[in-house]
């Protein structure tokens, strides 16, 4: 048998690994932008986050950034269309593979759970809402509107205002039983869109008279720490239903709500050479908490007296969805540091608007003049006082409307525009408002210009 050779020439090759690495930088580029954004349902676990850990497998890009499920807002009457709710609109389209036995299930009782977002980027929120699917709903039919019951059994407004890294939502679940899907829905305050996770739960009974709660996490230890921050695990709680979640104490000050499944979580933001007092509380299904376990005293490190390396610059500041005629939210991605990012601070021009902590990776500028541009600049510090170079963006405000203000009890009509908290909003229905029917609360009837 004769073979042919292809030979290569060293030019031919070294383009290949040019072409290559190119491509390699691209990719990790555009998976790091896309890891600043924004949030997604840790528990109980949600499809992307199972995805993410591994416990859901065939996943697809989700697993890296089960955080960017974002989809125009206003379900049901807008967002996702049908057959791609779980994918927030079809970017991920693994999601939206549905039958009785694709996805890992959750075990849940109906009554009293509590849902803990993780967020990778803060937003003003305007509110949480959940939907279950109906009792003769079919698991092996790709998920639609018809598969839901489109009034939410857990409704919570938020005001505009900025949630924590971790936050909970309190909700009374119906009664259901075997496998069902629950929607949470994140809508955001100051953009078009909101974010869309699928929770896939396995009911195992109702347990309305749970009165018991879970045994206190035993062994608080702190298995290291730094200047800024330290590291903590504990031991697993026990129930007579099953642990859902650990909320970690500062003080009395919650710092952290984790699902049931972890048992250890790293507190950042501290500030160096300072006493800290942390504990850890267990809750189950029903909303019973734990005592808490042993009290643990962490006094943080010194800065290094030789710490002369400053922060990187933070990346990708940008302003974030759409400048009302008095405010502009800005939003980067985080700096990191030799030691650890210990805060931001907020330049308009040469003045210093806020410093935030080194968690924050967002602020809303408030008391802007309509129609100006301002150019904004953000620095990272550490605690040895070493500021990053700046990062800088350029926003313009919005011009200030004509329209009158939202009020309660006013009849309005398709079109109508009004103005609430600096922004404009167009009527998409006749009403007559009330009070909570807000136009950042109800986008059925009410949209952004």
């Amino acid at each position: 048998m004769t073979s042919i050779r292809l030979s290569q020439s060293p030019v031919s090759k070294l383009a290949a690994v040019a072409i290559f690495t190119l491509l390699s930088v691209a990719l990790m580029i555009l998976l790091s932008d896309k890891a600043s954004a924004h949030g997604y349902v840790e528990g109980p676990a949600s499809r992307a986050a199972l995805c993410k850990s591994g416990q859901n497998t065939d996943c697809g890009a989700i697993v890296y950034e089960p955080q960017s499920l974002e989809a125009p807002k206003g379900f049901p009457a807008a967002g996702p269309a049908d057959g791609k709710i779980a994918s927030a609109g079809g970017a991920f389209p693994k999601l939206d593979e549905q039958s009785a036995s694709r996805w890992t299930k959750v075990n849940i009782s109906s009554g009293t759970n509590t849902f803990t977002w993780k967020f990778t980027a803060a937003h003003a929120t305007s509110n949480w809402k959940y939907y279950i699917t109906k009792a003769n709903w079919n698991p092996n039919a790709a998920l639609t509107r018809d598969s839901f019951d489109l009034t939410p059994f857990c409704s919570v407004n938020y005001g505009g205002k900025q949630p924590p890294t971790s936050y909970t939502d309190t909700c009374n679940v119906p009664a259901r039983s075997g496998y069902h899907v629950i929607l949470a829905v994140w809508d955001i305050a100051d953009t078009a869109n909101a974010f869309y996770n699928v929770i896939d739960v396995n009911f195992s009974g109702s347990t309305p008279t749970d009165t018991q709660a879970p045994t206190a996490p035993t062994g608080l230890t702190a298995s290291s720490k730094t200047a800024t921050s330290v590291s903590l695990s504990w031991g697993a709680s026990t129930d007579n239903v099953g642990v859902t979640g650990y909320r970690v104490f500062n003080g009395s000050s919650v710092v952290a709500n984790v699902s049931g499944s972890t048992l250890n979580y790293n507190v950042t933001g501290l500030t160096p050479s300072t006493a800290y007092t942390f504990s850890v509380k267990a809750i189950d299904a029903a909303g019973n908490l734990s005592a808490a376990s042993n009290t643990l005293n962490v006094t943080t490190d010194a800065p290094p007296a030789n710490d002369t390396v400053a922060p990187t610059a933070p990346g990708g500041l940008h302003v974030m969805g759409t400048p009302t005629s008095s405010s502009i939210n800005l939003m980067w991605n985080a700096s990191t540091d030799n030691v650890g990012v210990t805060g931001y601070r907020i330049y308009q021009g040469t003045t210093l608007v806020a410093t935030v902590s080194g968690t924050t990776t967002s602020y809303n500028v408030t008391g802007l003049t309509a129609n100006t541009s301002y150019t904004f600049k953000v620095h990272a510090f550490d605690a040895a006082g070493n500021q990053s170079a700046a990062s800088t963006v350029t926003g313009k405000t919005a011009d200030a409307s004509a329209a009158p203000a939202w009020a309660v009890n006013t009849a309005y009509t398709v079109g109508s525009l009004v103005t609430y908290n600096g922004s404009v909003y167009e009527c998409l229905q006749p009403h007559t408002s009330l009070a909570g029917w807000e136009p950042s609360n109800v986008p059925a009837l009410w949209k952004l210009k």
